[in-house]
């Protein structure tokens, strides 16, 4: 397991809450100053499924809201079961950061739904077609494109396609653990990727356009394996600002889930 972490746990504060300090391996390609919105996915999907956690039950579509910028200071993570049931429930987390007044507000929330498990492996099948082998991939990750610091230094990259007559493909894995002292589990490790995708999938340069997603909203039917992950996403642009990344994420199995990410396009 890797010395180093995306955040270094500092406390309980209470039932269900939890504080943490994030690392520079946390720092979004866009700002210094903020968190990269894969970590803190990530952490929230931790708390997830941590509340009153059941055996029987997994995570099966998570929606990520970037209520703003996410702050690289101390931060509580809170935790509740919106909505119980036996065979389907929905639970949130909420994350909490210092804002510029000093008072502490939401910064991000999760909302998941979670459904009790049961055999259907007789009927197995994926919509999507699996990526090419990580063995396929070039080396080059995102060099290029966006500045090497933080969150993107923090897992190796494999590119397979850039997104020009199709969507992007890359392969990566996290080289940190996301709490200090803990291995991730399959899902904390999908979504500490996961968020990357309206990268994987632009076609506009970072140096001439903005396109930060407020959201990402991932559905998962298979539980993944393996320590990389796939993505493969392309972004549609609307006349007006506002764009949508949708993709597929993938382990060496093949796919697991979809995601779709709303951005906001700003030229520079």
């Amino acid at each position: 397991m890797s010395d180093e972490a995306y955040y270094v746990p500092v406390g309980t504060a209470g039932e269900d809450r939890e504080r943490f300090a994030p690392t520079a391996s946390t720092e979004s390609t866009w700002a210094t100053t903020m968190q990269h919105g894969a970590p803190p996915s990530a952490l929230l999907v931790r708390s997830l499924e941590r509340c009153a956690a059941r055996e029987d039950t997994r995570l099966t579509r998570v929606v990520v809201e970037i209520l703003g910028p996410i702050p690289v200071v101390e931060i509580e993570v809170r935790s509740r079961v919106e909505r119980p049931g036996k065979l389907v429930e929905m639970v949130v987390a909420e994350m909490w950061a210092p804002g510029p007044d000093g008072s502490e507000r939401a910064v991000a929330r999760a909302t998941a739904w979670r459904m009790q498990t049961s055999d259907s492996a007789a009927v197995v099948s994926a919509a999507d077609a699996p990526l090419p082998p990580v063995s396929e991939a070039s080396d080059t990750g995102f060099s290029g494109m966006f500045t090497s610091t933080g969150y993107l230094n923090s897992l190796t990259w494999r590119r397979l396609r850039e997104p020009v007559d199709g969507p992007g493909q890359v392969w990566a894995r996290p080289t940190t653990a996301l709490v200090q002292g803990e291995a991730m589990s399959p899902l904390q490790r999908l979504f500490a990727v996961a968020d990357s995708a309206n990268g994987v999938g632009s076609k506009l340069h970072p140096s001439d356009w903005t396109f930060l997603n407020t959201e990402l909203t991932v559905h998962v039917f298979r539980v993944p394996t393996g320590e990389w992950v796939g993505i493969e996403a392309e972004t549609s642009y609307g006349p007006d600002g506002i764009g949508m990344c949708a993709g597929v994420l993938h382990d060496q199995d093949g796919p697991v889930g979809r995601i779709a990410q709303a951005l906001q396009i700003r030229s520079r």
